[in-house]
């Protein structure tokens, strides 16, 4: 492989896809007048960074020249996903050269011919050119790979040189945010009273009673809560909730699914298929040529469809199996034989059980309680039941269910040796712990190394001409008897076939709804100044099915009103109300024990205790973390109680029966490194957000894209 071709791959060259022609209908001049478009004054203009018009011509010449790139670099034009992301990166590239250089600008901050000489083939080689000249094979870097690259540089072709050329100020351009990045974060300092306070928070723990009245235990449509306290409440919180320009629209989708017909002709070529793969002498050559879906050659029967696994103990060399169907693709397989694999499979099952702290009482309580589950399955109790009660794991819905993996590091280690040093399958006679907590582990198949070979054709069912002709039918029947919102709603319910889905405040730059992709073309109806509220589309292509869509809803970044957060408001206000209830039928709660308050108080009021807490990371049970609640019981003393206050989630009464004060410590030197190390992180972060502030960025691609 030539040197050239190394850096197409490894080199990290901005991908570029290709750009597409911006089609412009040109409206008569008597009607708008001058530069009449169908955009108006504004057509040619992508928006404006730092006070800098940028046009559509530069915008699209970026755009070029990163597809050009992408087209050297993987030797094919990209698709309509991959054009979006370079129009975005050529956008971020034409930030960076406008509102980024003029920062550098002011520093000062350039590389020079020598640096960048130094850079390429010096004693300081970039790790970009390393990447590019490492011999894959042997992982060595030669620097005079570099020196007989760079002197046949006149001898190349002109594409290759422009592609160096880029390279080369790329280098420069990475060099240069570098040194910023770099400089800015030597500007972090954190105190050492900045430390101890740090360590103090992590460090100071306390054990807690409270009282929690949750605000979901009053039901919401008790409280009823008005569009002008929305108003208020809004009013007093503006910075919470940012305006932004959006559309809500509801949408049908009428799907073009393939019909028995195009089942059957399918079904009779896949058959077909069958007979040439079992007489093919080379069946992998055949199934690549003839599979519309890649199928693996060799494969584990934990990588296997259900179906075929199910026919293995059926298999015969030579064979053929199939046809199976999933989904709407049809797959037949050749079986060839085994070979070893590097790996083992197996399949298993588990319960997890996690300590509540990271204490020493929790983990031994959490070890006791895994170990009480463990003998129940000894005793004839069912497994699966027991995980879908008790598991703290997401496959407890599946009985524990953890399905095929490898011994190849996707599981933690201890957990990973007990399955994978157990014979056969069964229950594993003992608890596992593991940083997760502690498992009670079954293995349902057992381990095993063989690779299947199954040479495998898919052949995908697709909707013939009159099948597409007929879901069009109905969608464009359905937009065309739905003149407004009323009229879509009350179609929609007729056809008992449709499902109204709802989409809620897309933004403008959107190219996705929902679960429709490439759905940008309802995107820019629904922003269209010519699209009425209410409105119904006409039937929008997208992917295998026809989408109509009403407008319903809007958003103004630079006015925002209660109607754009209202769910949000009103659950916030509500609860306010709710908080006020429950303060009201507490009263000052000043005598007697919280069990007893809460017993007075009545159903939806729970005592609970929480142990080793601290300001960090405190977590209170049912309360969850809730920084007004730790910060009472933090600033009370020991077996005082507070009055009844609203949290984040409920009202509380906390009562702290421990405080124990961080140790003296005679350095800090830890926590000043890791809050230092945090502020490091943070920093690009905040520059970039500081930058692309300043910049009063106005993108407007949307209505051109």
């Amino acid at each position: 492989m030539s040197l050239i071709n190394k850096i197409r791959e490894r080199s990290g060259l901005a991908v570029g896809v290709i750009a597409v022609s911006l089609i412009l209908f040109i409206v008569g001049s008597d009607l708008l007048g001058g530069r009449s478009t169908l955009f108006g004054q504004n057509d040619q203009e992508v928006g404006e960074i730092d006070g800098k018009t940028i046009d559509n011509q530069d915008f699209q010449a970026k755009v070029d020249q990163i597809r050009a790139q992408y087209e050297q670099q993987t030797g094919r034009a990209p698709g309509e996903q991959e054009m979006v992301q370079v129009r975005e990166q050529a956008w971020n590239q034409l930030i960076f050269e406008t509102a980024y250089q003029k920062e550098f600008d002011k520093l000062g901050l350039t590389v020079s011919p020598d640096e960048l000489v130094d850079m390429v083939q010096g004693e300081n080689i970039s790790p970009e050119v390393r990447q590019a000249f490492t011999n894959p094979q042997t992982g060595q870097f030669d620097k005079n790979q570099i020196i007989q690259y760079l002197k046949g540089l006149n001898s190349v072709p002109p594409a290759q040189k422009a592609q160096w050329a880029s390279f080369e100020q790329q280098l420069s351009v990475n060099r240069v945010r570098e040194k910023y990045n770099n400089m800015l974060q030597m500007t972090n300092y954190v105190t050492s009273a900045e430390a101890q306070k740090e360590y103090t928070a992590q460090n100071t723990k306390a054990d807690a009673k409270f009282l929690f009245v949750p605000y979901y235990s009053v039901n919401d449509t008790t409280v009823k809560v008005t569009d002008s306290e929305l108003e208020d409440y809004l009013g007093k919180h503006k910075d919470e909730f940012p305006g932004a320009n959006t559309r809500s629209i509801q949408y049908v989708t009428f799907a073009v699914n393939p019909s028995k017909e195009d089942s059957a002709s399918l079904y009779n070529e896949i058959k077909s298929l069958a007979r040439g793969l079992g007489g093919a002498k080379n069946d992998s050559t055949y199934a690549r040529q003839n599979s519309d879906v890649p199928v693996a050659l060799y494969q584990t029967i934990g990588e296997m469809p259900t179906q075929l696994r199910a026919a293995v103990p059926t298999f015969a060399p030579g064979g053929v199996y199939g046809p199976f169907r999933e989904g709407n693709t049809y797959f037949i397989y050749k079986y060839g034989g085994t070979k070893k694999d590097t790996n083992f499979t197996v399949r298993a099952s588990h319960i997890l059980i996690r300590a509540t702290a990271k204490t020493d009482s929790a983990k031994a309580q959490a070890k006791r309680r895994a170990e009480g589950i463990l003998k129940q399955i000894q005793g004839g109790a069912s497994f699966e039941a027991l995980a879908q009660s008790n598991s703290e794991d997401g496959s407890a819905q599946q009985g524990g269910d953890l399905g095929y993996f490898k011994n190849n590091g996707g599981m933690v280690k201890p957990f990973e040796a007990a399955v994978f040093g157990f014979a056969g399958t069964g229950l594993i006679p003992r608890v596992v712990e593991t940083d997760f907590g502690y498992h009670i582990i079954k293995v349902t198949e057992p381990k095993t190394n063989i690779l299947y070979r199954v040479a495998g054709i898919g052949k995908t069912i697709t909707p013939s001409e009159a099948t597409t002709n007929e879901a069009y039918q109905r969608a464009s029947q359905f937009a065309a008897s739905s003149k407004t919102k009323d009229d879509f709603l009350e179609n929609a319910k007729k056809d008992k076939a449709l499902v109204v889905a709802n989409a809620e405040r897309i933004p403008e730059t959107a190219s996705s709804i929902n679960a429709l992709t490439d759905a940008r073309q309802i995107v820019r109806w629904a922003f269209d100044d010519k699209t009425d509220m209410n409105a119904v589309s006409e039937p929008f292509q997208v992917g295998d099915q026809y989408v109509v869509a009403v407008l319903t809803g809007e958003t103004d970044k630079d006015k925002v009103t209660i109607n754009d957060y209202r769910a949000e408001l009103t659950a916030k206000v509500r609860n306010q109300k709710k908080a006020e209830q429950i303060l009201a039928k507490l009263g000052n709660a000043s005598a007697g024990t919280l069990e007893a308050m809460a017993q007075k108080y009545g159903a939806g009021a729970v005592v609970e205790t929480a142990e080793d807490i601290n300001l960090s990371t405190g977590f209170l049970r049912s309360a969850g973390v809730d920084p007004v609640a730790l910060g009472r019981v933090f600033g009370l003393k020991t077996g005082k109680r507070s009055k009844p206050f609203a949290g984040e989630s409920g009202v509380l009464i906390v009562e702290p029966t421990r405080i124990a004060p961080a140790p003296n410590v005679a350095d800090y030197a830890m926590y000043k490194t890791l809050l230092q190390q945090n502020q490091a992180q943070r920093t690009p972060v905040y520059m970039n957000e500081a930058i692309k502030e300043a910049a009063n960025i106005v993108d407007r691609r949307a209505k051109l894209y």
